[in-house]
Formats: structure tokens, sequence, C-alpha cells
């Protein structure tokens, strides 16, 4: 009996080891994370400062067969020169919210420096940060996200006048990224009189210097962390006065509210904070930042009609939605959040698209990057413009252009015929 236990024990320590040196293979290839089934865990080549992890030297070491002293001694020269082999050859996992670069090992890059100093026989020159940026500015300018694209749009109000006002709003998921796509292309082919723009992920001190654009005001709201919200508004009319946050501290420290004020209405663009993954952020969002916001709209309606745009990170009805059934307890569609968009509409305010095009299915604003949903149109309609009630009858049209890339929402563009 005890012949056959040991032949299994064996048999699976042998399995075991054949096991570990195919992951030892694959993690030296491919660098990347394994779940181990014996320990339950995930084990990695690396640990933080780049070096071997020490669980994964244990399991290596655990599923080398057992060697003499003298092949030990042998091999030790072996094994410096597969470790530095490997250390030389691990990339570089990119980091979150940053441009995903592939380094190049040390001698490499080193060797590479070397040949372009002895290129030509002279020696190379470090480009200044000046001239780097003015080679990115200018990559900026030639990149175009609308080429071809005809913009021109025909409409009118029911006693047939004219728009007067071609309004705009787009969350673009970051303006640096936006504009390396070429973003600002959009601005000069849609030629709105007004271009709002939500989460713009950049600090004040970190808005590009190309950033400006001739004929348009530019105005800036940022959040005090770095890489989040934040909100802009472009103009080609100075506003009479430019106003930014709700007035209330705990709202303001994210850059998600601008109000400018013209003439004839209050334009307000904001970027209303999402729930989160869990909903960590419902109580916040539905009992906090609805009730104040909207009292906040309220104040400004008493004085003249509001135009309010922006990503308000709720999808009202079910017709918003590509998968309603499945997403009812997902951010963005959960009862207090659709709820909270109905007050608002309460309060004396239509939505301008559903007005115009109150069965049309298959309109969405916002599409995950993942399972190519934009391809399959399986999208939300996050993205607004919520006016007072009594400028419906300045209302020409709301369009949703599907069709313009660059972020992981559309842009959306409102029509007005304002006396």
């Amino acid at each position: 009996m005890n012949k056959f236990i040991l032949k299994y024990v064996f048999e699976a320590r042998g399995t075991f080891i054949k096991y570990m040196r195919h992951i030892d293979t694959l993690c030296r290839r491919y660098s990347r994370f394994f779940i181990c089934p014996v320990l339950n865990r995930t084990i990695s080549p690396l640990s933080k400062n780049g070096q071997p992890s020490l669980s994964f030297k244990r399991l290596r070491s655990f599923a080398k067969p057992k060697r003499g002293k003298k092949a030990m001694h042998a091999s030790k020269e072996t094994e410096a020169i597969e470790t530095t082999k490997e250390e030389e050859t691990v990339a570089v996992e990119p980091k979150e919210d940053a441009e995903v670069e592939h380094e190049k090992p040390a001698k490499q890059r080193g060797k590479k420096k070397a040949d372009k100093a002895t290129e030509n026989g002279e020696p190379a020159v470090k480009k200044s940060k000046e001239s780097k940026t003015e080679e990115k500015s200018k990559l900026r300018k030639e990149s175009s996200l609308t080429a071809g694209m005809d913009f021109t749009h025909d409409c009118q109000t029911k006693d047939g006048r004219k728009p007067n006002w071609k309004i705009a709003s787009w969350n673009v998921n970051g303006i640096r990224a936006w504009m390396d796509k070429g973003g600002l292309s959009y601005l000069k082919d849609e030629s709105p009189d007004v271009l709002c723009i939500q989460e713009t992920k950049c600090a004040t001190a970190d808005i590009p210097d190309d950033v400006k654009v001739d004929g348009y005001h530019d105005y800036w709201s940022s959040a005090e962390k770095a890489g989040y919200a934040g909100t802009a508004i472009y103009s080609k009319t100075k506003p009479l006065n430019v106003t930014y946050g709700l007035g209330i501290d705990k709202h303001d420290d994210e850059g998600r509210v601008i109000t400018a004020e013209f003439d004839q209405f209050y334009l307000v663009t904001a970027y209303v904070p999402n729930a989160g993954r869990g909903l960590p952020r419902l109580p916040y969002r539905s009992k906090e930042w609805d009730v104040d916001f909207r009292a906040f709209l309220n104040d400004l309606n008493k004085k003249k009609p509001v135009i309010m745009c922006g990503d308000l990170n709720v999808a009202h009805q079910e017709i918003d939605i590509a998968n309603p059934k499945t997403n009812k307890k997902n951010a963005g569609f959960t009862v207090e959040e659709r709820q909270g968009f109905t007050d608002l509409l309460a309060e004396g305010y239509i939505d301008s698209f559903r007005v115009l095009y109150p069965e049309k299915e298959g309109a969405y604003t916002f599409w995950t990057y993942m399972g190519n949903a934009r391809g399959k149109n399986v999208g939300w309609r996050l993205d607004y413009f919520v006016l007072s009630e009594r400028l419906r009858d300045n209302l020409c049209d709301h369009v949703i252009r599907k069709d313009v890339m660059g972020s992981d929402h559309c842009p959306v563009v409102l029509y007005m015929a304002i006396k």
C-alpha cells in the first residue's frame, strides 16, 4: 500500500515541477502574471522594483530538480548570466493614466544614444523643452478628427425661424489626449458659437499653451486632484460674466461647473459626479449634488432662461440605453439617478433631444471602449442639453455627432433661435 502512495506522491511532484517550469518559461518570455493553483494566488515574475519577486524565486527553486554540489557550483555562472539577461529583457508595464510607451533596455538605449552621437561624425543635438513643445503643437495642428466631414445643417423652429446660436458640448476624456488626436480640428470645422468641454483631466498649471484658438475666448475650471474631472468653455462672444462652481465648498473642488452669462440666457456646462463602480458615491450624488445643483439652476432661472449642457452621467429612460435590464444596479442607470433627472425636469426644464425625438432609439452619446461597443452601437445617452421651459419655442434642433471620434463620448450640438 505504501508503495502505491509513494508512487502517486512522486507522480504529483513530477507534474508540479513540469508545471512550474512551464510557468517559469512563460514569465521569462512575456513578463506577465500567472495564477498558481497550488498556492491559490497570483504570482508575478517581478517585484515593484523590477527584480524577480520573492514568491516567484521560491516557486522556481522548488520546481528545479535537486543537484549535487558540483553540478550546482558549475551552474552558478550560467544562472547569473540568465538572471542578467532576464532583467535586461523584461518589458515595463504601462502606468495608469499615462501614455503607453515601450521602454527599451538600458544597455540598448545607451548604445543607440552612442550611435546618434557618432552619426555623420557630429555630436547629437539634444532637443530643448521648448523645441519639443513646438514640435508637439505642430503635430496637434496637423492631426484631424474631422477631415472630410460636413457639419452644415439646415433647421428651424416650428414657426420658421433660423438658428442664431449653435452650441456644442463634448466630454473629451482628457484635454491633452484629445488635442494629440486632433481634437481642435472639430472646433474649427464645426465652428460653434460656444463649445463646452467636460472631463479635461488637467490641472490649471498644466493646460497646454496651444489650447488657445483664434476667435474664441476660453475659460477653464480644474479639479484640485490632478488628472480628474474638469470643465471648459470656448466662446466666440465674450460672456458678460463667468463663474465657477455652485458656490458650495463640498462640490467645488472638482471643477465640475462653469456658468457663462449672455444677454438673453445663462449657459451652464456641467460634469455631474459618477456614482462609481459599486455605487460608493450614489448617496452623495442623489442626496447632495442633485439637490444643490437643482437649486443652483433654479436661482439662475429666476433671472434669465437657462441652457444647461454636459455629461450628466445618467441615462434617463430605458430608451436611452442599449441594455436597460442588465444595468439597473449600475452607475448611471439606478432608480435614484434617474429620479433625480425626472425631478429636475419637473422644476420647469425640458430635455431638448426627447422633445424633438421622443421615440428615437439607438441615439447614444457614450460607448465603452470594451467589446467594440461603439461599432455595435451598444451605448448610453449621457450627454444632454436641458433648457428652461420658456425656451421651448426657440428650439431648432439637437444633433448627435456619433461619427466624430476622439473620445468615448461624441459631441452633441444644439441649434437655437433666440430672440
